[in-house]
């Protein structure tokens, strides 16, 4: 397994009115970030949140495309990324311990954060299809490349960890600086955006093996 150490690219924030950082996902132009009662839309090369939409925003964020899906205590929210309207709605598989959320092969993979568990999940009916155990509690989870990976935070440890989508095992980890947790986590292919929980930053960390991005 190969370990390396994170190399934090930028860290950004703190956001007025946004004390937590929950769940993070990418629309292909800017970050969406959870802070609690609402979802903000970061631009990643200003720095600056550009817009904000006032929906319940508890854990984790992805995005398919066209909607944004939001966990929102016991429910996965779809959103209309341009209204802010709330579509429909679908039972959140860990029943209100759910953390991270990412999208990939036409499914959402959303982690339950106690449980050490991610479940992919039907994003039309919430049915879960199958489930990937891990040894540590699961908080963000984004597929990038093919690579499915997850972080990790436990007291004052946290880590980024890729796993075989198959069996789980880890083939991967990238260890984040002592005390500097990761609740959300989302790659656009250079860079890692970590939600940092309640220090209220997300930072970027440089994925493993490729180049700084701008």
């Amino acid at each position: 397994m190969k370990t390396s150490s994170a190399d934090i690219l930028r860290e950004y924030g703190p956001f007025p009115g946004a004390e937590q950082v929950h769940g993070v996902t990418h629309d292909g132009r800017h970050v969406w970030f959870a802070s609690g009662d609402r979802l903000n839309a970061l631009d990643p090369a200003s720095g600056e949140v550009v817009r904000t939409l006032a929906v319940a925003a508890h854990a984790g964020t992805a995005f398919d495309g066209r909607r944004l899906f939001q966990i929102a205590e016991d429910r996965i929210q779809k959103i209309d990324p341009q209204s802010g309207e709330v579509l429909g709605s679908i039972p959140a598989p860990g029943g209100g311990g759910d953390s991270g959320m990412a999208w990939a092969e036409g499914t959402l993979w959303v982690g339950v954060y106690r449980d050490r568990k991610i479940h992919q999940v039907d994003p039309e009916t919430g049915e879960i299809l199958r489930t990937i155990e891990s040894k540590r509690m699961v908080t963000g989870v984004t597929w990038i490349d093919g690579e499915l990976w997850h972080a990790t935070w436990e007291g004052e440890e946290s880590d980024l960890r890729r796993i075989d989508p198959a069996s789980g095992e880890v083939l991967e980890r990238v260890e984040m600086p002592p005390g500097t947790g990761v609740s959300g986590l989302e790659a656009d292919g250079e860079r890692f955006f970590c939600g940092g929980g309640g220090s209220g930053v997300l930072r970027a960390v440089r994925r493993p093996g490729r180049a700084t991005a701008g």
